[in-house]
């Protein structure tokens, strides 16, 4: 009897992304879609519920970003492997989804030849990172500053990061505080936080610091 393909969990907030990994996972025989989410805090619920073997990740999505819906996959579902699938390349958003835990980066660009490649040297208990990957995780250079250059992004805490994602997005103290089930008086001082840790004063500077940083994808 055939071993049951590996059930992976699709987390892509592009349609036409998800449809396209789908159909190159279902046509291996080896694997299958257990089910997809838009945003990387729907990713996190549904890993939560699915358990997947697998979650095939991106970086830039609303709501919450790949590195911190890695972190918090992993820390519901120990057992789980991340696959990071991006259009982004660098050595510092590698070392950083590195940190957060993920086990393989491959570049959107790559997908089509390397994908399933990837995800069996993943079922396999292995790491996978693509030729340009490895070279950029090879260069050891120092992470980007901030957007005024006084402040790095390792100063924010994670739920800081997150706050950072959603008020990028538009999202008001209150949209906030109801994102994270916090009070809006929390959400406030979250916000002062980080305001004074980035040495900001307006909104339009944490968007930047947002954008030059990949927090969020604007």
């Amino acid at each position: 009897m055939n071993p049951a393909p590996t059930r992976v969990l699709l987390v892509d907030d592009h349609e036409v992304v998800r449809y396209g990994l789908r159909s190159l996972l279902e046509a291996s025989g080896d694997y299958a879609v257990c089910g997809e989410a838009a945003d990387g805090r729907a990713g996190v619920e549904l890993a939560d519920s699915l358990r997947p073997d697998i979650v095939v990740m991106d970086i830039g999505m609303p709501e919450l970003n790949g590195f911190e819906a890695t972190r918090q996959v992993l820390e519901r579902c120990p057992q789980t492997r991340i696959l990071i699938l991006s259009m982004h390349q660098s050595d510092q958003l590698v070392k950083e989804v590195l940190a957060a835990g993920a086990h393989g980066y491959v570049l959107k660009s790559d997908a089509a030849r390397h994908l399933i490649a990837a995800l069996n040297a993943l079922r396999e208990g292995r790491s996978f990172f693509t030729e340009r990957i490895a070279v950029l995780l090879s260069r050891g250079e120092e992470s980007d500053a901030g957007p005024n250059g006084k402040a790095r992004r390792t100063e924010l805490t994670r739920r800081e990061l997150e706050i950072v994602q959603l008020l990028s997005e538009g999202k008001s103290n209150k949209d906030v505080a109801r994102a994270l089930d916090i009070s809006v008086k929390t959400a406030e001082g979250h916000r002062a936080s980080i305001m004074r840790k980035l040495r900001v004063e307006s909104l339009a500077e944490i968007v930047r610091y947002a954008i030059r940083n990949k927090i969020a994808d604007l």
